[in-house]
């Protein structure tokens, strides 16, 4: 049965207390277990990230590469000929605006706080790989390590991540437009796991809402972080945990605003703008920077990524008796699983009307494409400063990844004004990741309803601003990261049913219509 845009989005579903508060008791846990172990939070959490990726590291890059798969084929089989809405449906948006959209939905916080700390802490403490040279002092092993720490990091913000969003928005766009179901993950499993226990559904609803507030909120302690980083350089206000709270009681605060007005249009407008300025400071590096080497660049990293796509994507450093997994790769995965609801219903939103192989195309190659070039130019910029520049950008990253952009900016002109630009980027971001974030979990706890009352958004909005500062305040960014991977490890498992439930639907259908 196919359903017009929104018919299955909006179905009325009623709140469901057990995953409303179910979801609420668990981010209280959180909270409180950040809060009442202060004193040894950094070293608790540390402890509970190795142990949770030395032992399910592998699970996560397993989940990662079949996702992926199961991306590929959808699109090259028969599979890939079945549209959202049935046979007749016409796309929502244009080409070029379904574009633009999922352009936008590549962008975020992450982006700008690891645009340049990531590609230079790679380079200057690169790991023992087979295409890696720790020990390198020479001109040649330096370039070596520059083109992979580059590889690696396209290795995180590439297919993979939008393999993991593709598979779960597709998933939950083909139960609303094409069995008239609500935009959800529990509206999902009923479809095509029938026998589930609604109890079963709930708690997925539970963990679902868990991982999106934990995934969100690590992406604000990141923005929160780099926002007094960049107050402390610009305007000499001390970043400390003190102003990293007032930053975050601010920010949630202006997003709990837009969240009560509903101002839907108003966020939707800062997001264009704030596009915008994220685009023109890219441009700005491109162009102020080292132009040319930044082109070469950018198509030797595709190649050498393409080159090292096998061996990297099923790199777990087996042999190798160290924890830069358990920082990066596993930390990256867990990280786009616990943002996956959040992506996915964004991106199925937009989505009515497209083909599977439309679907899949766009959503894996257009955001990809976008942050290999801002990965590129931020990331390639700063490492042409280390190899043939006065350098000194791995000693700041050193200090502090949060410092690393503002560190940066600060090898260009108009360093004052730019970095104010790179704040407001960063501020505007928060803001709208908040509110967005705040519809989604809504969403979830009212079973796919996109009209969930204000009490519900605001409680959302304010749970993910709490989160975000309690975990920053008790164990710095390590427990931003830990509470991603505990969350998005047992999410990674329910991607694997949604994967196989939504191949079987798929089949189905394709068997009805041949």
């Amino acid at each position: 049965m196919a359903s017009q845009p929104g018919a299955g989005v909006d179905g009325g579903d009623n709140f469901k207390p057990v995953v409303f508060f179910g979801a609420i008791a668990a981010i209280g846990v959180l909270i409180a277990f950040a809060l009442l172990n202060a004193s040894v939070a950094a070293e608790r959490f540390g402890q509970i990230q190795l142990f949770a990726t030395r032992n399910f590291g592998w699970l996560l890059v397993m989940v990662a590469n079949i996702l992926l798969g199961c991306c590929a084929i959808m699109a090259v089989t028969r599979l890939g000929r079945i549209r959202l809405g049935g046979r007749d449906a016409v796309p929502q948006y244009g080409l070029a605006t379904w574009f633009a959209m999922l352009f936008s939905a590549g962008m975020g916080i992450g982006l700008l706080f690891y645009g340049v700390a990531e590609p230079v802490t790679h380079f200057s403490h690169p790991p023992a790989t087979a295409f890696s040279n720790p020990d390198a002092v020479l001109p040649r092993g330096l370039a070596g390590n520059a083109q992979h720490a580059m590889g690696l990091t396209f290795l995180h913000w590439g297919l993979h991540a939008w393999g993991i969003y593709a598979v779960i928005g597709l998933g939950l766009g083909y139960v609303a437009y094409n069995r008239g179901r609500s935009l959800s993950i529990g509206a999902f499993l009923n479809v095509a796991f029938p026998r589930i226990p609604s109890l079963a559904v709930d708690l997925i609803d539970v963990l679902a809402i868990t991982a999106t507030v934990c995934g969100v909120a690590a992406s604000l302690g990141f923005g929160a972080s780099q926002i007094t980083a960049g107050l402390a350089l610009v305007a000499g206000i001390p970043a400390n945990g003190a102003v990293e709270a007032i930053v975050i009681v601010v920010i949630t605060g202006l997003a709990t605003i837009s969240v009560a007005l509903g101002l839907d249009k108003g966020i939707r407008r800062l997001s264009e703008i704030n596009m915008a300025l994220a685009v023109a400071l890219a441009v700005f590096v491109l162009v102020l920077g080292p132009t040319v080497f930044l082109l070469d660049a950018f198509v030797q990293n595709i190649g050498y990524y393409m080159q090292r796509f096998v061996y990297l994507s099923t790199w777990t450093a087996s042999y190798t008796d160290t924890d830069w997994q358990s920082s990066w790769t596993m930390f990256y995965y867990a990280w786009w699983i616990s943002w996956s609801p959040f992506v996915g219903i964004f991106i199925a939103r937009i989505s009515y009307g497209r083909t599977v192989r439309e679907f899949v195309g766009g959503v894996l190659l257009v955001p990809s494409l976008f942050t290999f070039a801002w990965m590129t130019i931020f990331g390639d910029s700063a490492l042409y400063i280390e190899l043939f520049g006065n350098g000194g950008l791995s000693q700041a990253v050193d200090s502090s990844m949060s410092d690393a952009l503002f560190a940066f900016l600060h090898h260009y002109p108009l360093t004052g004004p730019v970095s104010a630009l790179a704040i407001v980027i960063v501020a505007t971001f928060f803001v709208t990741s908040a509110d967005s974030g705040a519809l989604v979990t809504a969403m979830i706890a009212s079973g796919g309803h996109s009209h969930a009352g204000f009490v519900h958004r605001v409680t959302w909005a304010v749970a993910m601003g709490a989160l975000a500062g309690a975990l920053l305040w008790a164990g710095g960014l390590g427990a931003l990261q830990t509470a991603a991977i505990v969350t998005g490890l047992p999410f990674a498992l329910v991607l694997l049913m949604i994967a196989w439930g939504l191949l079987k639907m798929l089949r189905a259908d394709d068997q009805v219509a041949a």
